[in-house]
């Protein structure tokens, strides 16, 4: 029976050590604020390099330089705040930042070449978008199934309880609760 209460409370323990969100440590912030201030030095050296050019290869090389640093901050972001809404807002910011360096492209063309070039950037960036409301989507109906098995075993080890009587049900009840962190 000892070794059953241990068991529990290890395992209880173990939950709530796992379930608890990381907080924004010193390490974490500098770590963001470092990552942000690589992005904007590196969009000013991509930046710099593009100054030598002219007309559209110009316009794309800025597109890519501000691509790139619009990558790496939402990057940077999402590692930060660890959160499924931050991964799918720098998957979002990611698909419009390369929206922009293909239309970008897309100015060489002249006529139909150009509307079609535009149209299929503008088709893969919605799929890219779509696709990260997809993940997140999914990612949340697994944490939803996840909650519901474990309620639900939560309730039939209770019910266990309730075939015991006095201190064992008592005590049945109060090691399911530390259990399933009740």
């Amino acid at each position: 029976m000892n070794k059953l209460f241990a068991c529990l409370f290890v395992c209880a323990a173990t939950l709530g050590f796992a379930s608890t969100a990381p907080a924004a440590t010193p390490e974490a912030k500098a770590t963001y604020k470092a990552a942000e201030d690589s992005a904007a030095a590196d969009y000013k050296i991509a930046r710099a390099k593009c100054d030598s050019l002219t007309g559209n290869p110009k316009d794309v090389c800025i597109e890519e330089a501000k691509a790139a640093e619009k990558r790496s901050n939402a990057e940077a972001e999402a590692q930060f705040k660890h959160t499924l809404k931050a991964r799918t807002s720098a998957r979002i910011a990611m698909a419009e930042a390369d929206y922009a360096v293909a239309k970008a492209k897309c100015g060489a063309m002249v006529g139909n070449d150009k509307d079609v070039c535009i149209k299929e950037a503008k088709a893969v960036e919605t799929k890219a978008i779509a696709d990260a409301k997809a993940h997140k989507k999914v990612a949340e109906a697994k944490t939803e199934a996840r909650e519901d098995t474990r309620d639900a075993q939560y309730d039939a080890a209770l019910e266990k309880c309730s075939a015991l009587a006095g201190a064992a049900k008592d005590t049945c009840i109060a090691s399911t609760k530390v259990q399933f962190g009740k």
